[in-house]
């Protein structure tokens, strides 16, 4: 599916978009292991890292709006 004429350009942008996301996990959020066990836990703390990337987005897009003046 990912060759068809249709699809390709669309593919090819996925590692600017969603693959930044797992590096970024992996590299800067010490996803690469894990000490915790379960299931449960696992996905407490996938959550709780992509929930931080994701206010780290919003932080710099309301940064770079003027929406928020940040204090120095």
């Amino acid at each position: 599916m990912r060759h068809h004429k249709i699809v390709k350009p669309i593919y090819s942008k996925r590692k600017e978009t969603i693959e930044l996301v797992f590096v970024d996990a992996k590299e800067k959020h010490g996803m690469r292991s894990t000490t915790l066990r379960g299931l449960g836990k696992l996905a407490m703390q996938a959550m709780l890292t992509f929930g931080c990337h994701e206010f780290g987005k919003l932080d710099m897009a309301w940064s770079k709006s003027g929406l928020i003046n940040k204090a120095k």
